[in-house]
């Protein structure tokens, strides 16, 4: 574990005896271990990626060393890796949700699968309110090192989220931190039916008339909602 902290060093090194060559590709902190035979695994297998996931989270400030070493240590005790150690952090966070009280959740699969349910959001302000939009979480196997995915089920009239229910949110792509949870994003998601954001759209028609008409931009989502069409768009009803 010593060597984990001259991982940078070793990276100047590489580049500096690249003089005169063709510019070297800077590894990331797991593909360098990898390289110098830190790992014995196979580089493509799942346990590998995992791995390296974790290790690169460390070195970007996103993972604490105690989190790496309980890995190392349950990956040695059972005697390899098990989907179900790294599930445990994402069932634990939706045990412990603590939703508005205008958000509910629901399993689909029934309670033994957790990693794959949705959520209803039922804004009571905003342009939104009275509205219920459904999302689908997809909890990924490295959770919390990589963000649930995310989509509206629901067809809104949103600028943030398109008509194939792709969701423009910043914790679940560029932002997203480990210390980050499914509550945070469901916080998220709440947020933008009561606070639309024009400036990072999705559907860039309706940024548009928030922007220049917000009256205009309350009638379309007041007639989507209702079930009707807003310029060729049909929106199923959803109050």
């Amino acid at each position: 574990m010593i060597r984990l902290f001259k991982v940078k060093e070793k990276q100047r090194e590489l580049a500096e005896s690249a003089v005169g060559g063709a510019p070297v590709k800077k590894q990331t902190a797991g593909e360098l271990r990898l390289n110098k035979g830190w790992f014995i695994f196979n580089k493509n297998s799942y346990v590998t990626k995992v791995i390296l996931k974790v290790e690169d989270d460390f070195m970007e400030g996103g993972s604490s060393l105690l989190v790496i070493l309980k890995f190392c240590v349950t990956y040695a005790s059972h005697g390899g890796y098990s989907n179900r150690c790294l599930k445990v952090k994402g069932q634990g966070d939706i045990s412990e949700l603590n939703l508005p009280k205008t958000c509910s959740i629901i399993f689909p699969n029934g309670k033994d699968d957790l990693m794959n349910f949705e959520v209803s959001i039922r804004p009571d302000e905003g342009y939104y309110m009275g509205g219920t939009f459904i999302f689908t979480f997809q909890v990924s196997p490295i959770y919390p090192h990589e963000a649930p995915k995310v989509k509206c089920k629901t067809k809104v009239y949103h600028p943030n989220i398109d008509l194939e229910g792709n969701v423009c949110l910043n914790i679940l792509r560029e932002d997203w931190k480990p210390v980050l949870n499914i509550n945070t994003i469901i916080y998220g998601l709440f947020h933008l039916f009561t606070q639309p954001n024009h400036e990072d759209p999705l559907n860039h028609d309706a940024a548009a008339v928030l922007r220049d008409n917000p009256k205009l931009f309350e009638s379309n989502v007041r007639r989507a909602m209702s079930g009707g069409y807003v310029g060729q768009t049909f929106f199923p009803r959803c109050v």
